[in-house]
């Protein structure tokens, strides 16, 4: 609701610049989804290396 809001007062004060806004953002979107996808992958590769490290110790606990 607040990105709308502040477009709606982009385009009170500048139009042009919030219609190229309007239609850059889908493409930008989709120029950063594969950056999503590998920040998805990495994390939890980083999770599944930290669950190895700390299943020795979780291991312990539960004796």
């Amino acid at each position: 609701m607040i990105k709308f809001l502040l477009w709606c007062l982009l385009f009170f004060f500048c139009w042009p610049l919030a219609l190229l806004a309007l239609v850059l953002y889908p493409l930008v979107w989709l120029v950063l989804l594969p950056f999503r996808l590998v920040g998805i992958a990495v994390e939890g590769a980083l999770e599944l290396v930290a669950a190895l490290i700390f299943l020795p110790v979780r291991l312990v606990r539960a004796i």
